[in-house]
């Protein structure tokens, strides 16, 4: 979920051809397991966010003029929902934020303690004590940045017919600074880390730090990977998604996004395989050879765009009566992505992942999981 929740619902000129890189071997120093992950492998960095879900009706989207199937940061108009969503009787309150859900998913896939860790900015108060717990159960190594002031983030999940809609009140997710991330002992999980992955919501937060880890990840022949996340992100926040993009490995997003990016630059196509082809060949910085597109699409095939070419995969088909919340559902499609790539699988098997753990979210309520995947 998260506020950005990237994705989703069931949840980036000339070709670029190129060998696959493959990322550097684990030092001999770090621990790991034949089939497993190494510790520290994946690291994300974003925004935090107690999820506060509820079933509610059209008239509630109405009252407070959200639309269905989106993710937007909350104005003063939205304040009083959230206390509106506390008080009734099914609310649900789940740790969550874009990149935490994936990462947390991720590290679920992988059931390889300490595979992945991750930073944000969280309140010093109960909310920011229940995430602390939260990641440490979840097996993930969490280096949370304690604003003094600010309090722990929140999303409103409104769930109508197992679809959703997110309003994001960032709070103290919204004060993450890199003098954290520069701190010897965060940095540590920074040079530790082979695959690193931003959802776009964190271009609203610090970009600064985004561009550090991008440059590193340049420099020391990592794979970098971001998130489209919404479509506001891609209208509003295109200055500073462009200056990332070159840095970008992977790019994924759902087909509402694609076509906002496609529609800010002009592109006049609205064919998601064609937008697709065109992000994974938009120029790329010194030292990085290829760039992939992977675009969700609800209950359509998952797009692929690599080497100038587009490959469909299929998903996970649900009858309507076993979906219970689509929140976090496209979060899930990159953790279980994820939970493949860092242990270099093919683009195939970590979309068949990525499907996977989708379809397990979207028949739970908000991003959670069994306590084991069922996943060949």
């Amino acid at each position: 979920s998260l506020l950005l929740t990237s994705t989703h619902r069931a949840l980036n000129s000339s070709q670029i051809s190129l060998a696959r890189r493959s990322p550097p071997p684990p030092r001999s120093t770090e621990r790991r397991v034949e089939g497993m992950a190494s510790e520290g492998v994946l690291l994300g960095m974003g925004n935090p966010l107690l999820d506060i879900s509820a079933v509610v009706d059209d008239a509630f989207l109405t009252k407070y003029d959200v639309k269905l199937n989106n993710a937007i940061l909350a104005e003063e108009k939205h304040l009083p929902m959230y206390d509106e969503l506390a008080s009734k009787g099914n609310v649900e309150y789940i740790a969550g934020g874009a990149t935490q859900n994936s990462i947390r998913v991720a590290q679920w896939m992988l059931q390889t303690p300490g595979a992945t860790s991750y930073m944000g900015c969280i309140g010093k108060d109960k909310f920011g004590e229940e995430m602390k717990k939260n990641a440490q159960a979840a097996g993930v190594t969490a280096h949370y940045y304690e604003d003094e002031a600010a309090p722990t983030g929140t999303c409103a999940v409104c769930v109508v017919g197992g679809e959703r809609s997110l309003v994001a009140n960032l709070s103290a997710a919204n004060c993450y600074k890199s003098e954290h991330l520069k701190k010897p002992e965060n940095w540590a999980l920074v040079e530790k880390a082979k695959y690193i992955y931003i959802a776009g919501f964190f271009l609203t937060v610090s970009p600064d730090s985004i561009q550090l880890v991008a440059e590193h990840a340049a420099a020391n022949n990592k794979v970098f990977l971001m998130n489209l996340s919404a479509p506001f992100i891609c209208e509003f926040f295109r200055d500073a998604q462009e200056k990332v993009l070159p840095f970008v490995d992977y790019i994924f997003g759902n087909e509402t996004e694609a076509r906002i990016f496609a529609k800010v630059r002009g592109w006049e196509t609205e064919n998601v395989e064609e937008i697709a082809l065109k992000i994974s060949q938009l120029p790329l910085a010194s030292g990085k050879q290829k760039r992939i597109a992977v675009i969700t699409q609800g209950a359509d095939p998952v797009v692929v765009a690599e080497d100038g070419q587009v490959k469909t995969f299929p998903v996970i088909l649900l009858p309507k009566e076993k979906l219970v919340d689509t929140n976090g559902a496209g979060d899930a499609f990159v953790g279980g992505f994820l939970s493949q790539l860092v242990q270099q699988k093919s683009i195939e098997d970590s979309v068949k992942a990525g499907c996977y753990a989708a379809n397990v979210i979207i028949q739970r309520s908000g991003c959670t999981y069994p306590e084991k995947p069922d996943f060949n």
